[in-house]
């Protein structure tokens, strides 16, 4: 039987909450039939900041982006990828990985499971933890799953793999940790 609980005030993110870790990736970014592939670099430098870095295997950038607590900026971007629909997917992706205390509207429990409603850059996003593991982030739209993150290989608060997958277009984005 599923219950509604009285939610908390914040729900936590545990992935890339650690100042004194860098988290790299292995990155193959699927996007309407071209395949990019990388290196993908997350650093949490403050409080509610975050750095985020996407370069080829060669050290060239990508995208190079910063996450603060309600800011957002650019720091460099491969001309090619500088379309602002393009950028604004990034955004709401990867401001949904990183983002580690999003405010908790509604909580719902089964079990050991929990499914808590929150609302990240004006849009419903879902947390699905499997005991206490984050295992997905889904972000709705009129009751549709619109984008996935999936986080698999979860050891010590560690996401070693995590897929987000856009149902509405063509993107995936595959992340492998490297040891």
């Amino acid at each position: 039987m599923v219950t509604k609980e009285t939610p908390p005030q914040n729900v936590l993110n545990p992935y890339f909450s650690n100042p004194d870790k860098d988290y790299v990736y292995k990155a193959n970014i699927d996007a309407l039939g071209n395949k990019i592939g990388g290196l993908f670099i997350i650093k949490k430098l403050g409080e509610k900041t975050h750095r985020i870095l996407f370069t080829t295997e060669m050290g060239n950038t990508l995208f190079d982006f910063s996450f603060q607590q309600n800011g957002f900026t650019v720091n460099r971007i491969l001309k090619e990828l500088d379309k602002k629909i393009l950028i604004n997917i990034l955004k709401r992706d990867l401001k949904a990985l990183v983002l580690e205390k999003p405010a908790v509207e509604q909580v719902f429990s089964k079990t050991n499971n929990r499914l808590i409603e929150t609302n990240i850059l004006s849009k419903k996003h879902y947390f699905y933890f499997d005991s206490e593991d984050l295992k997905d982030i889904v972000r709705t739209r009129n009751g549709k799953v619109i984008v996935k993150h999936h986080f698999a290989n979860i050891e010590n608060d560690f996401a070693g793999q995590i897929n987000i997958t856009h149902e509405n277009i063509q993107l995936k984005i595959t992340l492998t940790a490297l040891p």
